[in-house]
Formats: C-alpha cells, structure tokens, sequence
C-alpha cells in the first residue's frame, strides 16, 4: 500500500535512498546524476524520483527540514522497501578546521532534537552511523579526492539558536558542526534494521553568520553527491557479493 506521506507503492523506491532536505536538491540531483530518472511522488513537495547511477539503481527522497519530518519520510521508505538511508545536505561547521563546502563523513550524531527524545521515550541513546556506509564513503571520498573530515555532529531543532559559544564548547567536545536530520534518520534506520549514514557540505562557520558563496557551495554540493552515489555503488556490489555467497 501507498505511504500517507511518500505516496509511493513497492517497487518505486530503490534499495538505495539518497535523502536531501530541499526539495530543489532532490530534483538536481535526479535531473543531474541520474539516468533514466522518474518522479514517483510530489505530494506535499517530498519530491522523490528513482533512476540508476553506474547502473545501480538509486533514488533520492527530500525529506524536509528538522527531524520531525526526516522520521516520517525514513519510516515510510523503511516500509517501501529501502534498504540503505545516506541523509546528503549541509552542516553550520563547529570549528574553523572544517572549511566551507568541506565534506562532512558522520559517524554518529549528538541528539539535540525532541524527535529522538519522543521515540526513545527520553532514554538515553547515541545515535550513530552504519560503519559499512561510513566505511564506503571515506574510500569513495579518498578515492575521488575529495577534501572530508570524518566524526561527530550535532543534531539540532532550533537552525537560529547556535551561537558561536555553543559551536565551541561542542567543537571542543569532539562535534564537527550542527544539522537538523541525522539523529532522527540513524534512529529510525536502527529501529527498523536497515543502514543509515550521514554526508553533509559545510555551508558555514557557525561563528560567521554568512553563507560560502553560491558557485563554492555548489561545488562542495556536487562533490557530496557523488561521494555518496559512489558510496552506493560499493555498497551494491557488496550486497551482491553476500547475496551470491548465500545463494
């Protein structure tokens, strides 16, 4: 049956589920990296399209900002069959080390969010990454040469709250930079026992309120993207190795 949400029926999701946030992104990516992309749904302007990349079949599904509307739209793929969650958006960095439109591997994001709270029924829990999606994404990041840090974020409900004090006192506990999506998307992943990772483009220092400019963003945008279609393409042949073993 169709989702309330990602109006979609089995078969249209592919196992492999890119996951922006903007709904324009979801559609450049699909117009721009796909082959033989279709929309499978626009309702509420979650726009969510399937084509195939290196001949691995893909899609990419805007989830919406913050975690309320990345669980509905992870849960709901979850149900349609997909099997790897890869979140590919922006992060404000935490510290002057990650620079604009520098690639950002999670491994785990610190859940400042009420999403993770309500689903937990408030126990405490680290949400983190699928070490095989981190994995398949530093080798794809190195192998294409692409500037990454690899580590912590932080995943936060309010965009305008951060302060350049608060993005210190986490840098200094580890964290990379702040987000809206990734606790919720890696918890539902856990609870439904499928992967989930994380690849974000750092849009700004949280300590300068001005975004990197359009054409370098872009740039860090486009470098994101392939690293995580690059990261499903191992991802597949792995799966499908496992597959033949098992057969």
């Amino acid at each position: 049956m169709t989702q309330i949400h990602v109006r979609a029926q089995p078969g249209d999701v592919a196992p492999s589920v890119l996951l922006p946030g903007d709904p324009n992104r979801a559609r450049h990516i699909a117009e721009t990296y796909l082959d033989g992309a279709r929309a499978y749904t626009t309702h509420r302007g979650l726009l969510g399209y399937t084509g195939t990349y290196r001949g691995v079949p893909v899609s990419v599904q805007t989830t919406g900002m913050g975690c309320p509307s990345a669980a509905i739209v992870a849960e709901e793929l979850a149900r349609l069959g997909a099997t790897t969650l890869i979140r590919v958006g922006t992060l404000g960095g935490a510290t002057p080390t990650v620079a604009p439109a520098d690639l950002v591997i999670a491994t785990a994001a610190v859940p400042n969010d009420g999403t993770t709270r309500q689903l937990l029924d408030g126990a405490p829990y680290a949400p983190a990454a699928s070490f095989d999606v981190v994995h398949a994404a530093v080798v794809a990041a190195r192998a294409l040469d692409v500037p990454h840090h690899v580590g912590l974020v932080m995943t936060e409900d309010a965009f305008y709250a951060s302060t350049p004090a608060h993005a210190r006192l986490w840098a200094s506990r580890g964290v990379l930079g702040f987000e809206m999506e990734a606790s919720a998307i890696f918890l539902v992943a856990a609870l439904r026992g499928i992967r989930a990772g994380c690849l974000t483009a750092c849009s700004n220092d949280i300590g300068d309120p001005q975004l990197v400019p359009e054409d370098v963003l872009a740039g860090g945008v486009d470098r994101m993207v392939r690293v995580a279609l690059e990261a499903t393409v191992t991802l597949h042949a792995t799966d499908s190795a496992a597959a033949a073993v098992a057969g």
